[in-house]
């Protein structure tokens, strides 16, 4: 009679055993992807801002060169309405990267306003020091990331 109860005992122990060790390697794994999702969504975030970045980069140098060179009305106009979409553009994925990653908010806001700043350069040296700069400031952005991944 004992020796059965010990078995059974034995049985049941070893049973919730293999469920509790069943249970912590399904938490794991389950916070493993969760991980993993988060990640590829900061990476996606960066990507995207990275690439709006460079696109209001292009937009700007192209509306103050025209404006610069003299260009006539309706190309600077055209110029500027694109640089108006691209800089709008821009918002979503700086807002995405302050909400997924904050500690990449400050570094993404600063080579935005590096971007920004290429706005009214009084001379074509100016502006391009200032696309230089614009364009250091993503690639701080970039390594930035990259080392918190």
């Amino acid at each position: 009679m004992i020796a059965s109860l010990i078995a059974v005992l034995g049985t049941l122990l070893g049973s919730i055993t293999a469920y509790l060790l069943q249970q912590r390697t399904a938490r794991t794994e389950r916070a493993e992807a969760r991980s993993e999702t988060a990640r590829r969504d900061r990476i996606s975030a960066v990507t995207a801002v990275v690439v709006a970045l460079a696109d209001h980069r292009r937009a700007m140098w192209v509306r103050e060169d025209l404006r610069l060179s003299g260009a006539d009305d309706s190309a600077y106009q055209a110029a500027r309405a694109e640089s108006h979409a691209t800089r709008s553009a821009l918002t979503a994925p700086l807002t995405t990267v302050t909400i997924l990653a904050p500690e990449l908010a400050r570094p993404a806001a600063d080579a935005a306003r590096a971007t920004y700043a290429l706005r009214s350069a009084p001379d074509t040296e100016t502006l391009a020091a200032l696309r230089t700069a614009a364009m250091a400031a993503g690639d701080r952005l970039i390594s930035q990331a990259a080392a918190l991944h």
